[in-house]
């Protein structure tokens, strides 16, 4: 498992780890919950093993907005509610500086590769579960 963790992080940065549920499932993400680790998010790298993601927590919910600048890798993101429900599910193409917008109030985003939601059964209203609390 740490080869795994390692390729992960080789052209990121060392954010923490956490298990999640999403929907069935369950999920190893890195936790973006601070402002730098927000704003770098999955930028420069080339690929993310597939069952793993990043998991954007923010202080409030709110609309939020994403987009795919400086990332390489095609991804699926899930907006979810400050009760981890998910409000929406969308693709983002690489280097794509267009927004993709949770079109309602949010909390949390995770990002993963393209089709994962899909391959894994889970859509919009599932629930994301046992959820790390913001360190910062």
């Amino acid at each position: 498992m740490i080869p795994l963790l390692l390729s992960l992080w080789a052209c990121g940065p060392k954010v923490p780890t956490a298990t999640i549920g999403v929907g069935p499932v369950s999920l190893t993400v890195e936790v973006a919950d601070d402002e730098e680790e927000r704003a770098i998010g999955l930028m420069h790298r080339d690929s993310m093993p597939e069952e793993h993601g990043m998991l954007f927590i923010y202080p409030d919910e709110r609309v939020r907005n994403f987009w795919m600048k400086n990332t390489r890798i095609p991804l699926s993101i899930a907006f979810a509610d400050a009760e981890g429900r998910i409000v929406r599910i969308a693709d983002m193409r690489p280097l794509d500086t267009s927004t993709t917008s949770s079109l309602h109030p949010a909390r949390y985003a995770l990002e993963v590769n393209k089709g994962w939601f899909e391959r894994h059964g889970v859509k919009k209203g599932d629930q994301l579960t046992e959820l790390p609390p913001p360190q910062r």
